[in-house]
């Protein structure tokens, strides 16, 4: 068990039968009351997020995750393969579980599975992935890179704003936390 003093950002818990991670912790005291405990948790298998608050004395059951480097193969409608790079054994995941991930999936790409139990929940990606424009208008001349922006679609089909300059066919970093642009990849 863990004790909310023990409590940081990243670790994953067993909360109502479901595996959370904490993304915000905080700590209040108040008056005269007892401490409390509040808390971001992200559901591992959904990705949805939820602020809970917690007696300061309340024990926590953690949940232990396993990473397994695995590689991305290819869809077939609503299910995603992936490759075990040990055993070579093959993983199927489906939208559901892979939520917002499946905007940055490109084949060939490795990543982490996270794995509770043996059983598979959902991947975790790189901070930063190199996709491909296949689509956006084009850039003039007198566009600079502190200009507008416009919007660009991936090869993966994600649509995200870039600047003025940028071209179909150039490869751009884009952040897989929040689906923003980088930079210009080489």
């Amino acid at each position: 068990m863990i004790s909310a003093g023990e409590l940081k950002k990243g670790i994953a818990i067993e909360l109502d039968g479901n595996i959370y991670q904490i993304t915000e912790y905080q700590h209040i005291k108040v008056g005269r009351g007892s401490a409390q405990v509040r808390l971001k948790l992200r559901d591992i298998k959904s990705s949805n997020t939820t602020e809970r608050s917690f007696q300061a004395n309340y024990k926590f059951t953690p949940a232990f995750l396993e990473n397994r480097s695995v590689q991305y193969l290819y869809n077939d409608g609503d299910l995603y393969h992936f490759m075990d790079n040990e055993n070579y054994e093959q993983i199927v995941l489906t939208v559901e579980q892979l939520d917002q991930a499946i905007n940055y999936l490109k084949e060939g790409l490795s990543l982490d599975l996270l794995t509770c139990k043996g059983e598979p929940i959902n991947v975790e990606l790189p901070v930063s992935i190199e996709l491909q424009i296949t689509d956006t208008e084009p850039g003039f001349k007198g566009n600079t890179a502190t200009g507008g922006s416009k919007p660009a679609k991936l090869e993966t089909g994600l649509t995200v704003q870039v600047p003025l300059f940028i071209n179909t066919g150039d490869k751009i970093k884009v952040d897989t936390r929040s689906g923003e642009y980088q930079e210009k990849a080489n």
